[in-house]
């Protein structure tokens, strides 16, 4: 459960068909704070090389799995961050995001960025999720 979605016909509607909320009011649970993932495989490896949908989809999945050890779920996210190398790359990490989330759709914000930690890396997500 994401909670309440905050919305505003003086706020204009997500740019470009982007998978998220102008701001959602969180449930009452435990907070989780995800660290930003980037697309490693748990043995360190990159993934997606060059591809930002393969890296977005390896994202996510890491993502999700913080969210299961702590015993949620991706439907428990209520903010993401997205850090990108490139702002072009915005349709096709969103394609991915509409996998992993549903409507409401988490509050997100999507920053270009001059470098993340590998420079083979594309993109690098944190969340925050309220897990009843």
């Amino acid at each position: 459960m994401r909670g309440r979605v905050i919305e505003s016909p003086r706020l204009p509607a997500p740019m470009r068909g982007g998978a998220f909320s102008a701001g959602v009011e969180a449930p009452a649970g435990r907070t989780v704070y995800v660290s930003g993932q980037v697309a490693m495989d748990a043995g360190g490896n990159v993934v997606g090389e060059g591809d930002v949908a393969a890296q977005t989809e390896r994202v996510l999945q890491n993502v999700a799995i913080v969210l299961e050890e702590a015993g949620g779920g991706m439907e428990d996210v209520v903010k993401v961050t997205v850090f990108i190398a490139d702002m072009g790359m915005y349709d096709g990490i969103h394609e991915v995001r509409r996998r992993y989330f549903s409507e409401p759709y988490p509050a997100s914000s999507m920053v270009e960025v001059s470098a993340l930690i590998d420079p083979r890396l594309l993109i690098e997500i944190e969340a925050v999720a309220v897990i009843p």
